[in-house]
């Protein structure tokens, strides 16, 4: 499934931008981002979960914002593209 994570984190504090780090590195890790606080992630149920586990013990309810979006099959139907970013095709080739 496609899911996108976006997140708004408090940096007032020192805490808060150590939070915001620790969230976009947990995001970088599993999907890639489309947005500074914008992440697309291709992952089975069991990755959504762990990925929904380790970001909610990152940030702080009281002060911060995480949603998930899970994008029904099949994607093209429910994603448009402007501009110069273009998207990682999950289902193709691996390039390096």
């Amino acid at each position: 499934m496609l899911v996108i994570v976006s997140y708004d984190v408090s940096t007032e504090t020192k805490a808060g931008r150590r939070r915001l780090r620790r969230v976009a590195r947990v995001c970088e890790g599993v999907g890639q981002r489309v947005q500074k606080s914008v992440f697309e992630c291709k992952v089975d149920a069991m990755q959504f979960e762990e990925l929904e586990r380790r970001l909610l013990a990152e940030i702080e309810l009281a002060e911060d914002c995480l949603r998930f979006y899970r994008l029904n099959e099949p994607v093209e139907l429910h994603v448009r593209e402007y501009g110069k970013f273009k998207a990682v095709n999950f289902e193709g080739p691996l390039v390096l």
